[in-house]
C-alpha cells in the first residue's frame, strides 16, 4: 500500500467521545427548536398591531358590482307578436359612479329581413331585483342596423347602417356612419367620430 505524501489532518480521526458530543449537539438544537418557536395562534401575520402582537383580519376589498343583465328586461321596443331579442351586450361605467351599466342592442326576433336595432343603457340599483332602461341611444324607429359595437373609456361606440330614403329595401341599407355617445351634463351626448379615430 503506497503512502500518501499529505500527511493525514487531526480532524479526519474520529474517536467514540467525539461521536457522542455531536450527537448530543444535535439533541439538544432540535430540543431547544422545539421549545423556541412562536405559538401558531400568536405568530405576527401580516396587518398585525405590532404592539399586541395579534392578528387583525385585513379589511376586506369591496365586492365586484355586477353589471346588469338584459335577460329579461322590458324593453320599449314593440315586436308585435315575436320577442325581443338581446343581439348584443357590452358593459362599463359610463357615469363614473364607480358602478358598471349594460348597453344593449336589441331588435325583434324576426325570421327574415333586416329589422331595425334599438340600443339601450341599463342601469341596476343598489338592491334592486332587476336592471331597468335609463336611456335610448337608437329607438328601432330610426331604422338603423347596428355593427362594431362596443363601450370603452367611458364612451360607447357604434357603426350604424341606414338608409338613404323609405325606397330602399331594408335588406339592403345603403348609407354607413359611425357614433359615439358619451355622458356629459346628465346626459349621453352622440357625436360623430372619424374613421381615422378608430370609431
Amino acid at each position: 500500500m503506497q503512502q500518501s505524501v499529505v500527511p493525514e489532518l487531526a480532524h479526519t480521526q474520529t474517536s467514540p467521545i467525539q461521536w457522542v458530543a455531536t450527537a448530543t449537539a444535535i439533541a439538544g438544537v432540535v430540543a431547544l427548536s422545539s421549545v423556541v418557536h412562536p405559538d401558531p395562534a400568536r405568530a405576527a401575520q401580516p396587518g398585525a398591531d405590532p404592539k399586541t402582537a395579534t392578528a387583525t383580519a385585513p379589511a376586506a376589498a369591496p365586492a365586484p358590482v355586477a353589471a346588469p343583465d338584459p335577460t329579461g328586461v322590458d324593453f320599449p321596443v314593440d315586436c308585435g307578436p315575436v320577442k325581443v331579442l338581446v343581439e348584443k351586450k357590452a358593459s362599463g361605467d359610463l357615469d363614473g359612479d364607480g358602478r358598471p351599466e349594460t348597453v344593449a342592442v336589441v331588435r325583434c326576433d324576426a325570421g327574415s329581413g333586416t329589422p331595425p336595432n334599438g340600443v339601450y343603457v341599463l342601469v341596476q340599483a343598489q338592491g334592486a331585483k332587476e336592471p331597468r332602461v335609463v336611456a335610448t341611444l337608437i329607438d328601432p324607429k330610426d331604422r338603423l342596423s347596428v355593427t362594431d359595437f362596443a363601450v370603452r373609456d367611458g364612451a360607447v361606440t357604434a357603426t350604424l347602417l341606414g338608409y338613404s330614403s323609405i325606397d330602399v329595401p331594408s335588406c339592403c341599407p345603403d348609407l354607413k356612419q359611425n357614433a359615439k355617445w358619451q355622458w356629459k351634463n346628465g346626459a349621453f351626448i352622440r357625436s360623430t367620430p372619424s374613421e381615422a379615430n378608430g370609431a
